[in-house]
């Protein structure tokens, strides 16, 4: 999993509550097993045309934001379906990071096991990024400081569990944080071994 330190650029205004993951990356992309290729499907029925061609209203379709890096949107984003497949999405297009006032639980979750920074302000504070993403202004968020900082100097905090922040600048996924205590889990097998060798002996059926 890559890590996550510091990003800025630029940040693609999304003024939408209760955008659902179903928006993020429609229903027919499920049937996609691995987490790459998914960037062109992300927001797809927004993005593009019937006939295949872009949609040019659709912000990610726009300068500055063609090549976002950030998303401000509103309450309640990622909520609908627990579809993992909208965090690969997202990454896989290029967003690391998305701030809102709030999130859906599970997708919350998902986006720290796959390298994005899911960033919860104030609705006063999101509106002031907004307000700077419309306008075509960087933002910046840093994840050691847990800060957000706009082109003005503004600087916002934001709040993240050790843990979280431990496994997301140190690359670490679910399988990561277990790899870390490998020479433990080897040492208990070890032991185990020796104290109980029936659990490692072959069932012989006849």
């Amino acid at each position: 999993m890559e890590k996550f330190t510091r990003i800025q650029g630029y940040a693609a205004p999304m003024p939408i509550a209760n955008i659902n993951t179903d928006m993020i990356t429609p229903k027919y992309m499920l049937k996609w097993v691995t987490k790459t290729g998914l960037g062109w499907g992300l927001f797809r029925e927004y993005r593009m045309r019937n006939d295949g061609s872009e949609n040019p209203d659709f912000v990610l379709n726009q300068e500055p934001w063609r090549k976002s890096r950030l998303i401000v949107a509103l309450e309640n984003f990622g909520c609908g379906s627990s579809r993992e497949h909208a965090p690969w999405a997202l990454y896989d297009f290029g967003i690391r990071s998305i701030i809102a006032p709030s999130f859906a639980d599970i997708f919350y979750n998902n986006c720290f096991k796959n390298s994005l920074l899911p960033v919860i302000l104030s609705p006063e504070e999101v509106a002031a990024a907004m307000q700077e993403a419309t306008a075509g202004r960087q933002i910046s968020v840093d994840l050691p400081e847990q800060t957000v900082t706009l082109e003005d100097g503004r600087q916002f905090r934001f709040e993240v569990t050790g843990l979280r922040k431990h496994c997301l600048l140190h690359g670490l996924d679910d399988i990561g944080l277990t790899l870390q205590q490998a020479a433990r889990i080897d040492q208990f097998e070890q032991d185990q071994r020796a104290r109980q060798p029936w659990l490692y002996e072959r069932a012989c059926i006849s």
